[in-house]
């Protein structure tokens, strides 16, 4: 594709989000191009201008926005994590993200749901965001374990893991209830096992 100029890059933008929005709530199988050129006023033409792959194409372009947003959502706690109340502002955020905008859906979870077995490029950008994010979440629990706070012995990875598990399956029970408890259930399960971890009996070594 040509380099877009700035009206360009909004307009092909505008037809990311609008698709975005339509996954969530219809899923990838009940989004048609027809039904983005509808809710976007945009042209076949203009369509396949920014998207030239088609269908495909604009799908890839939602994961990598979707998964770009929502670490970014956990700013600026998710960079940081190195106390409790950093970790507890952090969820805080993440609550708000979903539950504030009504998104009782993971964008990333329910993307990697419907099309990781069927679009492997597809697939390896949802992967890249899900990494992203458990190595975010592995490097703040390597944080708390460098301040004495949590067993230096614990496998960070997969501490990581299980709370990405807990938003996942709290977000899963919480979309057809459309209510928050689910979530706040599973987060307090995770938060109960990084809490339960014993810390070091002697703080860390001066740098």
């Amino acid at each position: 594709m040509a380099e877009l100029t700035d009206k360009g890059r909004r307009t092909r933008q505008r037809i990311v989000e609008a698709t975005a929005l339509r996954i969530l709530d219809a899923g990838i199988d009940g989004t048609s191009l027809d039904d983005v050129r509808a809710e976007t006023l945009t042209s076949k033409s203009q369509l396949f201008h920014y998207f030239p792959g088609g269908k495909a194409e604009l799908v890839r372009a939602v994961a990598v926005w979707e998964g770009e947003q929502l670490l970014a959502a956990q700013e600026p706690h998710l960079s940081d994590l190195s106390t409790w109340e950093s970790w507890a502002a952090w969820r805080r955020g993440l609550e708000e993200y979903y539950f504030d905008r009504g998104r009782w859906a993971c964008p990333i979870g329910s993307l990697t749901a419907q099309m990781a077995a069927a679009d492997a490029e597809t697939a390896a950008f949802l992967r890249e965001a899900w990494t992203s994010w458990r190595t975010r979440l592995a490097d703040g629990v390597r944080r708390m374990q460098a301040a004495g706070h949590i067993d230096p012995g614990a496998d960070a990875e997969r501490l990581a893991t299980s709370v990405l598990a807990a938003i996942q399956g709290g977000l899963l029970l919480s979309q057809p209830e459309r209510a928050t408890w689910p979530l706040e259930a599973a987060l307090d399960t995770a938060w109960t096992t990084l809490h339960a971890l014993p810390p070091t009996t002697t703080p860390p070594a001066e740098p």
